[in-house]
């Protein structure tokens, strides 16, 4: 399968959420894309991450530095990053660094399952954001371009409460409006960059919800259905 910029690539799927299937909404939605998805690109290929199971290690003290070292030469290839490390501590944190860009760079459609927590995303995909997230990492060496700019990027959102526009807790949503920015700054196309939101969800289980279970219901099932929609390129 190849982007737009005629680039060979596979569907990178990220999960986050604490929760196991049976209790998560992204969980479920996101196993739904990358089933229709997979069906309707049986030759590409498919990697999958559970980033609440096995976390991304935190970004350590050595892995500023050595971004700052980088971060001063330009853009820096990657191949060139590890000639520029010092010490095992740092070449550790580049170890553990480089696969991780090198999958991010290689994906032609990049799915994640985010679930709120606490108004924002999960420890979980902001410890693998922060890791990706070296130095000159997504940009092209020589035009200065975004390496990023034909990746699609589908985002699995699910919400315990309602946060939509004219909402009470609108100005709470630091998950979306966040996604939104950083990867239109790694230089993902606007009209590339897709979310899928599923509100209400505890409205369940939740006493003071009980009153939006019709509205959590609705939401879910338009959220199943673009979900299907979009994996299948409908």
């Amino acid at each position: 399968m190849t982007d737009i910029t005629g680039r060979q690539g596979f569907l990178l799927h990220l999960d986050s959420s604490a929760d196991d299937a049976a209790d998560s909404v992204t969980r479920r939605l996101t196993a739904r894309f990358a089933a229709v998805w997979r069906a309707h690109h049986e030759q590409a290929g498919y990697r999958y991450r559970d980033l609440a199971a096995d976390p991304v290690p935190l970004p350590a003290a050595a892995y500023a530095t050595l971004g700052r070292r980088v971060e001063r030469q330009g853009v820096v290839p990657l191949a060139a990053v590890a000639r520029l490390a010092r010490g095992a501590a740092e070449e550790r944190e580049w170890a553990l660094t480089r696969p991780l860009i090198e999958e991010l760079r290689g994906a032609h459609t990049v799915l994640l399952g985010v679930p709120m927590y606490n108004f924002t995303v999960p420890a979980a995909l902001k410890s693998w954001i922060d890791r990706v997230t070296f130095p000159g990492a997504f940009t092209a060496p020589e035009s200065g371009a975004s390496l990023l700019a034909g990746t699609r990027v589908v985002v699995v959102v699910a919400r315990g409460g309602g946060y939509g526009p004219g909402t009470p807790r609108e100005a709470y949503d630091f998950q979306v409006p966040y996604l939104r920015a950083y990867f239109g700054n790694l230089g993902v196309a606007e009209d590339r960059l897709r979310f899928i939101k599923a509100e209400l969800t505890r409205a369940g289980d939740i006493p003071a919800l009980t009153r939006f279970q019709d509205l959590a219901k609705e939401s879910l099932a338009a959220a199943q259905a673009e979900v299907s929609a979009l994996a299948a390129g409908r």
